[in-house]
């Protein structure tokens, strides 16, 4: 990212990398279908690197950057895959260098003039720029109610970036052509513990103390026993363009 850079993940790098889910291969090999090549994918906020270890089944080579060397020291080596302490809007990449420049829950921190800059920088004509993020998540109308409660208690504490994965990325400014992907989801079999988990990674619990989350896991306990399963639904955000 730029100078302006506000790291709001590097502290507690090894619990987003456990918390976090991850995309259906199907979105990556999506995006892939629409590249006129597959030589290079830059991964760009790759955080601990999940969206680089997937789209290196589909590329060639993928080069995996985050301003956050916590972060990357928290991503498990991938066949492939390049890893770098980089700012999004200032990379070591070549010019015209890149098929698919692919920003995963990651886009809604970059300065967007500068990233955009780098984007027609390092993509070759016809490049594929990509935006991807999970912003909700259901589980069934109880859970979803006692979530609802926490939502509403950090909502005003959101960066403003938040609010642009919360919205569906329709805000978000991409360089080129808008194309589409067909719709996605990421389903998951979770634990209570394990969407406690996730929760204790957002950003605002972080900054605000967990105890802001506490309600809401203690009304969860309640009605979740301990090692029932329960599905969860995080609709995919795409924004996808050509240069």
């Amino acid at each position: 990212m730029s100078s302006g850079f506000i790291d709001l993940f590097s502290g507690h790098s090894a619990l987003y990398a456990a918390a976090r889910p991850t995309y259906p291969p199907q979105v990556f090999a999506d995006i892939a279908a629409l590249c006129r090549a597959r030589e290079q994918a830059w991964d760009v906020g790759t955080g601990n690197g999940q969206a680089a270890r997937d789209l290196a089944a589909q590329f060639d080579r993928v080069f995996a950057s985050d301003p956050s060397a916590s972060q990357i020291a928290a991503a498990a080596p991938a066949d492939r895959v390049t890893f770098a302490v980089e700012p999004a809007e200032r990379s070591s990449l070549a010019d015209a260098s890149c098929d698919l420049v692919l920003a995963a829950q990651a886009a809604h921190w970059f300065e967007p003039e500068a990233f955009g800059s780098e984007v027609r920088r390092v993509a070759r004509p016809g490049g594929i720029v990509a935006a991807i993020g999970y912003g909700w998540w259901y589980v069934d109308p109880q859970v979803d109610a006692i979530v609802a409660g926490l939502l509403k208690a950090v909502e005003p504490h959101w960066q403003p970036g938040n609010w642009l994965l919360i919205d569906g990325y329709r805000a978000l400014r991409l360089p080129g052509e808008e194309v589409r992907l067909p719709p996605a989801a990421i389903h998951l079999a979770w634990e209570r513990l394990e969407l406690e988990a996730y929760v204790r990674s957002w950003s605002v619990v972080q900054r605000l103390g967990e105890a802001v989350a506490e309600p809401t896991f203690a009304a969860l306990r309640a009605i979740w026993p301990d090692g029932q399963k329960r599905h969860v639904v995080m609709p995919v955000v795409a924004r996808v363009h050509r240069l």
